[in-house]
């Protein structure tokens, strides 16, 4: 074997013996890859569906140590659809979000508890209507891979719920028991940075 082919062997052989490091993503809204979508129950006799059009964060993918891995999400909550303009306006009100006195909401993750398959549960701070709560996120790994356009990808999707009574949010008095637990699911494709 030649001195270069030496080198060559021996530098792939070092590369490869280093533990993978952590990787950081912003998530894709460019390109809306993502989705920041929620339900309720109306009166108890259908599901609200609903999405916030306009939010951003980032996450960190640790593969050497995946309770490190992290995440954070802020949402525009003035950008609340639900697909009726009357609707929606009632939500962003004092009735509901008071999105005029509290246009974010936030989730900034604590811990990460590794899963199956890349998998896990979330934990964080959420803050929503000016009240900040620990939530658990349920998330399951979709995928990662290069993309066609030179750049590397990673795709989750979550699901969590939670009382709007937990966030001084009265749901209940307006519209009945059935709708104070509201069901929300973030499914996002994160770019490596």
């Amino acid at each position: 074997m030649t001195l270069p082919k030496i080198i060559g062997a021996t530098a792939l052989s070092l590369v490869m013996g280093l533990p993978a490091w952590a990787a950081d993503y912003a998530i894709d809204t460019a390109g809306a890859h993502a989705f920041v979508q929620f339900r309720v129950k109306h009166l108890g006799y259908s599901w609200l569906n609903g999405r916030f059009n306009n939010f951003d964060g980032s996450f960190t993918l640790d593969e050497s140590d995946p309770s490190k891995n992290a995440a954070s999400v802020t949402i525009d909550v003035t950008s609340l659809d639900s697909n009726h303009a009357k609707r929606d306006k009632h939500l962003k009100s004092d009735d509901f979000l008071d999105a005029g006195q509290f246009p974010e909401a936030t989730f900034v993750s604590t811990a990460f508890t590794p899963g199956d398959n890349g998998g896990g549960t979330l934990t964080g701070d959420l803050t929503l209507h000016g009240v900040t709560n620990s939530i658990d996120i349920a998330v399951e790994k979709i995928g990662e891979g290069k993309d066609p356009w030179g750049g590397y990808r990673a795709g989750f999707e979550g699901t969590t719920s939670f009382a709007m009574a937990d966030f001084g949010i009265d749901a209940v008095s307006k519209l009945g028991p059935a709708a104070g637990t509201v069901e929300l699911t973030l499914s996002v494709e994160g770019i490596k940075k």
